[in-house]
């Protein structure tokens, strides 16, 4: 810019929008960063969630094979109580 005072182009200008840009930059490269995180944040979740289906399927499995053992006794012993009532 040309400075009135002296007759000469303003340096303070230029160092302001070199300034400007430099911050410019780094924000973009802050964003980037953080959008990064933002990535890693949500594949870490997602790894999680899958481990916890893993997790959930086996105790469902286990539930239901607890179930089926009890249900077994269960009818073991209806049939001995039919067989003591004879």
């Amino acid at each position: 810019m040309y400075n009135d005072n002296n007759g000469q182009f303003s340096e303070n200008t230029d160092s302001q929008e070199l300034y400007a840009a430099k911050l410019a930059w780094l924000g973009a490269a802050l964003s980037t960063l953080g959008d990064g995180i933002s990535t890693i944040a949500a594949g870490l979740a997602v790894q999680q969630l899958v481990n916890t289906n893993k997790q959930n399927s086996g105790d469902t499995q286990k539930l239901s094979k607890d179930i089926d053992r009890m249900q077994k006794q269960i009818d073991l012993l209806n049939k001995q109580i039919n067989i003591m009532n004879r």
